[in-house]
């Protein structure tokens, strides 16, 4: 940046002393300036790009670069990996600086909080029963959207009296039996307080493939992958590994700072797209979406497996893998949480 301020003012035919009074600042510090000794304020940098004629962008990308190269110092090691990190958190943060939340979406989100808090006043009056009843619901309607033909009442006779059910396939029962067990495990994981982390996704995900496709059961596939009904084509398995990476680094940046349904949204929809196991995607990723919720005092979000609803669900899905435009599923998300937040208030209340 120095050159450039220098070159600019030598082309201007303005000595040191001139721009320093143009400036309104001392001429040592135009010396400074120009040697690379002092960085100018972002202020300073406006008015040199004004007196100077210099491109005012590429004045603040070189004046942002020299900030950046200063303070990393030494700390080269893990600087370009920060930098990645850091990337991906500006192009999120400019994407929804360009695209913030719609009037929709905010008025629901307000409404998923003023329901939350009428359902905070009753929480001493949930009981296992009623937990039971909609983990129940929640296994059936979760597998019926990946194609499990069980029944309901069904799921409940393999869930909780152990019972086989003439027609349907083993696999069935083993969705039905692992989904069970997977909601067990993220509950544990919230009321211990315990991170989300690759580990835990790859046990939930290890829970809903066991002895179904053990081998592939709690690891990222080797495969290329096409997801049917989808013209979304998901990575390459060599980029797997680092795209969880950036997915959890993605999250550990944005926990605190996105409402816990957008949060939640985002990490089923960012999973889902990534699409890192050869099965059991879909089940994962609402897995780990309602982790959040439960982690955030919200309820589970339970999306219905009937053929419109899923068309919805599967549809603002695509266009939000191959049009970088979300809203659509955020909405659906969002709407699901608060009819979930609604019919358990309905029910605990009374």
């Amino acid at each position: 940046m120095n050159a450039i301020l220098k070159n600019a003012r030598e082309q201007k035919g303005i000595k040191t002393r001139e721009l320093a009074q143009l400036m309104g600042i001392d001429q040592a510090l135009i010396s400074k300036f120009e040697s690379g000794a002092r960085k100018p304020t972002k202020e300073q940098i406006k008015k040199l790009s004004t007196i100077l004629d210099i491109d005012y962008e590429t004045l603040m990308v070189a004046w942002l670069k020299q900030k950046i190269l200063y303070e990393i110092g030494d700390d080269r090691e893990f600087a370009l990996k920060a930098m990645l990190v850091a990337e991906e958190e500006l192009k999120y943060l400019a994407s929804f600086k360009r695209n913030p939340l719609s009037k929709d979406l905010q008025k629901i989100l307000d409404e998923i909080d003023t329901i939350k808090k009428q359902l905070d006043h009753y929480r001493a009056f949930d009981s296992f029963r009623i937990a039971q009843a909609l983990e129940l619901e929640y296994t059936f309607e979760s597998n019926r959207i990946e194609g499990n033909t069980l029944t309901l009442r069904e799921t409940d006779l393999v869930i909780n009296e152990g019972l086989t059910i003439s027609g349907k396939s083993m696999r069935e029962h083993l969705e039905a039996i692992n989904h069970t067990e997977a909601i067990a495990y993220i509950k544990q994981l919230m009321e211990r307080n315990f991170p989300l982390n690759e580990r835990e996704l790859l046990s939930v995900h290890n829970l809903i493939l066991r002895g179904i496709i053990p081998e592939d059961a709690g690891r990222y596939r080797r495969v290329q992958v096409m997801i049917k009904g989808s013209s979304h084509m998901p990575p390459q398995p060599l980029s797997v590994p680092k795209d969880m990476e950036d997915y959890f680094l993605w999250y550990e940046d944005n926990k605190t700072k996105v409402h816990p349904v957008i949060l939640a949204a985002e990490m089923h929809e960012r999973l889902v797209t990534i699409h890192p196991f050869i099965d059991g995607n879909g089940r994962t990723s609402r897995l780990i979406m309602n982790l959040i919720l439960l982690q955030n005092g919200y309820v589970i979000a339970n999306i219905k497996g009937d053929y419109e609803t899923r068309m919805n669900y599967y549809q603002s899905l695509e266009v939000a893998q191959t049009k970088n435009n979300k809203e659509d599923f955020l909405l659906f998300i969002a709407k699901t949480e608060k009819e979930c937040l609604e019919r358990y208030l309905n029910i605990i209340s009374k």
